[in-house]
């Protein structure tokens, strides 16, 4: 990861262009034409499960799916709204309205652009696995517990946000249960499964809206006592026109507010979007230019907040769809846009008529997959520090929100890798005699000879503020024998922090002080840079920051013989 250097901005459009031909238009005119079947009713169940409109989940869709194709890094990725950001954009809503949600958007595109240009596109690599399952698995839940309203046909208008009042309401509230509700959604469930097994290539999602949406129009034509609830009596008749851009009003108490929610959508959306890129160039070979992935992706959520849109990511399911059509250029994704496009302008009345039973079962299946719990089991052979790290980020998605999650589960993530490291850095006493080619990849032995009153104390990897505590103790227990040198040796040290800087000035000090001398031994050039600069070669001298062993061993022995009188070689 290197922070500075050019602007790495060039989106796979532009290069697929260059060479452009009409067997690739026909493959991408396909794999586009059946994304956009597939993400139709994606698009509208997760609007409506984040508690906004149909109409935005589209727009999103439409507008977002075009900007990270047009403006994005991987060749087939197919940006749009994700169950993901369900959770999150749900709980901005509640808590600051749809104003609210608009600006935590924009930041959150502004911080996944600012990420792109500082080249964090390999931010993936820092997130730990348990976290990434650990909140995956949260929403899938929270997501299927938002759909039991709709696929019981409760009625409940008033429905609590957190996930054990919700729960509550629901258990109250069993009684009520619609019979034809639960028909429609457990029918919908059926062929959502089942279609799939018949043909890989069949959307069993817009297959179950179709087939269910027809039954529903049908049974109440035979029926009239026969209703189910529909889009169209949830929201009433769907505007088929793009909303016209608008601004916000911004304060810094908003933005302070917010920016929480917006770190959380961009890190949401950077790593759910870095993940479909990584699986899709692993199918075909080709290479994602992740810092202007992360452009693109920045722009898209920047701009369709704009329209009323909600946050924007790389979408694997639909992604993989566009893969296995063969698409292979940012065009399929252009024409995904626009066969949404034309669905929105000419196709709403229809969506009106859809159950909202079908669409919870549409979600339900979602959640099931983006469960992982198959990846959740086989983790619990893991060590147990994954598996606490897993199960607080799981709960706190689910009891609390996304943003505390995933600052608690990264919090315990870092303290987790930062004890593995400690207990994995040894310090060694060595007195008498000391073996120079222990450790390394040398045959040939070099028994060096230490002399009485000099002691060799080797750190055996980073030197930082865990193992500047561990050290410290060490240090402070050998203090009772007082030799006439101490020799640190540092040759598998790669690094040194601020802490361990302070600790070490300290002990050299209190040695001094005691009439000690400090000698420091195989210091590579990083290590040896980071102590001039702290000043600490002028404490001890520069000639007792020695190289190898045997100079440090040379000495510290001639110094022990003639009584702690320093020497230069």
């Amino acid at each position: 990861m290197n922070l500075s250097g050019p602007i790495q901005f060039k989106p796979k459009l532009f290069s697929a262009l260059t060479h452009y031909s009409s067997a690739k238009f026909k493959a991408d005119l396909i794999a586009g034409i059946v994304v956009g079947i597939v993400a139709l009713p994606l698009a509208i169940a997760f609007a409506i499960a984040s508690g906004v409109s149909p109409t935005v989940g589209l727009v999103t869709a439409i507008i977002g799916g075009f900007l990270v194709s047009a403006l994005g890094g991987c060749s087939v990725q197919i940006g749009g709204p994700t169950g993901a950001f369900i959770v999150i954009v749900a709980g901005i809503i509640a808590s600051y309205g749809l104003e609210g949600l608009y600006i935590a958007t924009a930041m959150a595109g502004l911080i996944l652009i600012l990420m792109g240009l500082f080249h964090l596109g390999t931010v993936i690599k820092f997130i730990p696995y348990p976290v990434v399952i650990g909140f995956t698995s949260g929403i899938a839940l929270t997501i299927f517990s938002t759909q039991i309203n709709d696929f019981l046909g409760l009625g409940l208008t008033d429905v609590p946000s957190d996930f054990i009042s919700k729960w509550g309401v629901y258990l109250r509230s069993i009684a009520n249960i619609d019979t034809p509700t639960v028909i429609v959604g457990v029918a919908s469930l059926l062929l959502i499964v089942v279609v799939p097994l018949i043909s890989k290539k069949l959307p069993g999602a817009l297959i179950a809206i179709i087939v269910m949406t027809a039954a529903v129009w049908g049974a109440g034509m035979i029926w009239p006592e026969f209703h189910v609830t529909t889009i169209g009596d949830r929201f009433g008749n769907l505007s088929t026109d793009i909303p016209q851009p608008h601004g916000f009003e911004l304060s810094m108490q908003t933005i302070n507010d917010l920016l929480p929610s917006a770190f959380t959508i961009a890190m949401l959306g950077a790593i759910e979007s870095l993940l479909s890129a990584t699986v899709a160039d692993g199918i075909t070979g080709s290479r994602t230019n992740t810092n202007t992935e992360l452009i693109g992706q920045g722009a898209a959520n920047l701009v369709v907040p704009f329209f009323n849109g909600i946050p924007v990511t790389g979408a694997i399911a639909r992604t993989m769809t566009n893969i296995t059509n063969g698409g292979r250029t940012p065009v399929a994704g252009i024409i995904h846009a626009i066969v949404l496009l034309i669905v929105f302008l000419f196709a709403m009345p229809l969506i009106n008529m859809v159950p909202m039973a079908c669409l919870a079962a549409v979600l339900i299946v979602v959640s099931y997959n983006m469960s992982g719990w198959r990846t959740v089991r086989g983790m619990l052979h893991n060590p147990k520090g994954d598996i606490t790290v897993l199960a607080v980020t799981f709960l706190l998605t689910v009891v609390f929100d996304l943003t505390i999650a995933i600052e608690i589960g990264l919090l315990l993530a870092i303290i987790l890798f930062l004890r593995r490291v400690t207990e994995n850095t040894e310090i060694r006493v060595y007195s008498e005699q000391l073996d120079a080619t222990a450790g390394t990849d040398s045959t040939a032995h070099e028994v060096l000879d230490v002399d009485k009153g000099v002691e060799v104390y080797e750190i055996d990897g980073p030197f930082f503020f865990g193992v500047a505590t561990k050290f410290d103790e060490l240090m402070r227990a050998s203090m009772k024998r007082k030799p006439v040198v101490r020799i640190l040796r540092m040759r598998k040290v790669p690094f040194i922090d601020a802490t361990a800087i302070h600790n070490l000035e300290i002990l050299i000090k209190s040695s001094q002080n005691d009439g000690i001398e400090i000698v420091l031994s195989g210091v590579n050039e990083r290590v040896a840079h980071t102590l001039e600069n702290a000043g600490v070669d002028k404490l001890i001298g520069h000639d007792h920051i020695c190289n190898h062993i045997s100079k440090a061993v040379k000495m510290a022995n001639e110094i022990a013989r003639r009584g702690a009188e320093p020497i230069h070689i």
